[in-house]
């Protein structure tokens, strides 16, 4: 009995260091701020994207859309959802940024507005409304590669709820 709870106690220690290990490898994904005017000048600073072979690569990653369930419903900004618009979420990029969404498999784009906080399903870097998702045909794929192309840096506002 008492070998087998050993057991388990490593199996579990290990799983908490994989889970920690991963985490931090997440940690080194940075914006290439390269080509893009920063009004503000502190929003994002210092940051350059640079992948494995030292060369700079495009913010990338999975998108994924969200609508009706969340619709009406406060966005982390403040402002009403509504899943017509062109907005999306992300995790950090600041409020009001404007961001082109390119799909590269058939380089449709779709321009949106960050207003929300997401996704938080692994793996995803975007949350794109409904009308956004239509418009780059996500919605029967449901997620697929992005690329992002930052047009317009928000200042990070949110709006007053009512």
């Amino acid at each position: 009995m008492q070998n087998q709870r050993f057991r388990i106690d490593r199996l579990t220690a290990a799983f908490t260091l994989s889970c920690a290990l991963l985490w931090l490898a997440g940690c080194g994904a940075t914006y290439d701020t390269s080509r893009i005017r920063d009004p503000h000048g502190d929003l994002i600073t210092n940051r350059t994207a640079k992948g494995p072979d030292g060369k700079k690569h495009a913010l990338s990653g999975k998108a994924s859309w969200y609508g009706e369930r969340f619709q009406g419903r406060p966005t982390a900004s403040g402002e009403p959802f509504d899943m017509y618009r062109f907005t999306a979420a992300h995790k950090t990029l600041p409020f009001h940024t404007i961001v082109r969404v390119i799909e590269p498999g058939s380089n449709r784009s779709v321009v949106v507005r960050i207003n929300d906080r997401g996704p938080f399903s692994p793996g995803r870097i975007i949350d794109l409304s409904y009308g956004a998702a239509v418009d780059i045909g996500l919605v029967g794929p449901g997620v697929f590669p992005v690329e992002l192309d930052i047009l317009q840096w928000g200042d990070g506002s949110r709006v007053r709820s009512k």
